[in-house]
């Protein structure tokens, strides 16, 4: 009786319930004992537990739909929802998770205010110093078509575990540019079924920058391009470069790109809010409590898409399998991208820097900087990898512009 009476007697009938919470807390282990995004593997990895709970962990995700046989109103778990007859389409969420995704996420509010927070934290000084490290940052974005191509030919090939639509394939390849929330918007619009193990897989991969990126940029450099000198100091950028360059990078990226302009545009304004020198109070709050307001919710949303029922899939090993592919091609092709400016260019650049065009910022230009340090002391790299940094996240939001393009 006590267990009818309770969760635990369904959540002993279905392995995917107790694998799906191990899953939760190894995300929250990771997030608190290694550091590894703590301030979003702990969320979603709550979110994980929260609906792999039967009720009420179901009906935090909770959908209220009409039921045509009988006319009547009858409330539904996500697993379900998304699945025929439903295909998530009219249905009223009704759980709390489940609103807080419907209207964060599948009404792509959060990603853009989530660009928002972070133009308000990013200095566009090094990109403007020293504009060709731009390239640097849209050769990365290689690695995302690439990724995209070879999840597609998987797909059509009817291999099971890749056995991916274009849309799909889109979603996998932008994990290449290592930016969370461009992940989830792209996934939102094209592929919303994956959306937490595309999530999922982005912020992990994002973590482990140290871990994969080095192995990469060794294989495709020599130890004396990795020794090359770059000076230090760039030059100063005045206060009125730095106003232009978000109203002439929004203007020029969105008529190219209409897309993008809701990335682009949101994250624009905050870096205005930033250098405009007279919207302190704005540009405070948009980088910091709202910022982390939205960080909380956007963590828990995407940790209860989770549930076992859709997760503990093949397609999901393929998921992580192909991100991890992107990221090591965005990876590489930066790297490449920056030896081949070297031939055509008389002030040779430390091609280390080209992996820092995927967006996984500032910690890309951290692995670049302690790899420049221990192959020549003199090195300080850490600026000059900022300028391919930050401009991944405007080739990764260009790139998710471009996918919803042609696909959405």
């Amino acid at each position: 009786m006590f267990g009818l009476e309770t969760g635990f007697g369904e959540f002993f009938t279905n392995y995917q319930y107790p694998v799906m919470i191990i899953i939760g807390l190894t995300l929250i282990y990771l997030g608190i004992a290694k550091k590894m995004e703590p301030l979003l593997l702990v969320p979603i990895g709550l979110g994980v537990i929260l609906v792999n709970l039967p009720w009420p962990g179901e009906g935090l995700m909770a959908y209220e739909v009409l039921n045509s046989s009988t006319g009547l109103l009858e409330t539904i778990p996500y697993q379900d929802y998304v699945q025929p007859p439903y295909n998530m389409a009219g249905g009223e969420p009704v759980g709390l998770m489940s609103r807080i995704f419907h209207y964060g996420l599948s009404w792509e509010i959060m990603p853009p205010l989530i660009f928002l927070g972070l133009g308000a934290l990013t200095d566009f000084g090094p990109v403007i110093a020293n504009p060709k490290t731009l390239l640097l940052g849209a050769g990365a974005q290689f690695g995302v078509y690439f990724a995209m191509i070879v999840a597609f030919g998987l797909g059509a090939a009817g291999l099971g575990w890749f056995d991916f639509q274009m849309g799909e394939a889109a979603s996998i390849g932008i994990i290449g540019g290592a930016d969370g929330p461009t992940t989830i918007f792209v996934t939102n619009r094209l592929a919303p079924t994956i959306l937490g193990a595309t999530a999922v897989a982005a912020y992990s991969y994002m973590a482990l920058v140290p871990i994969i990126q080095p192995p990469i940029i060794k294989l495709f450099t020599s130890k004396k391009q990795r020794q090359i000198y770059m000076k230090p100091q760039l030059r100063a950028v005045s206060n009125r470069e730095k106003i232009i360059f978000p109203l002439m990078a929004t203007i020029i990226i969105i008529l190219l790109v209409p897309a993008s302009a809701p990335l682009v545009g949101s994250f624009m304004l905050g870096n205005l809010l930033l250098v405009s020198g007279v919207t302190d109070r704005l540009s405070i709050t948009a980088g910091g409590g709202f910022m982390n307001v939205l960080t909380i919710l956007l963590g828990v949303a995407v940790g209860a898409q989770m549930s076992g029922f859709i997760f503990l899939q093949q397609k999901t090993l393929g998921i992580f399998a192909l991100g991890l592919v992107a990221f090591m091609a965005a990876t590489a092709f930066g790297v490449i991208l920056a030896q081949i400016m070297n031939l055509f260019s008389k002030t040779k650049i430390n091609p280390m820097i080209g992996a820092a065009g995927v967006s996984a910022v500032p910690m890309a230009s951290r692995v670049v900087q302690r790899m420049g340090q221990k192959e020549n002391p003199r090195n300080f790299l850490l600026m000059h990898a900022m300028g391919p940094n930050i401009a991944g996240v405007i080739g990764t939001a260009v790139a998710a512009g471009v996918f919803i393009s042609m696909i959405g």
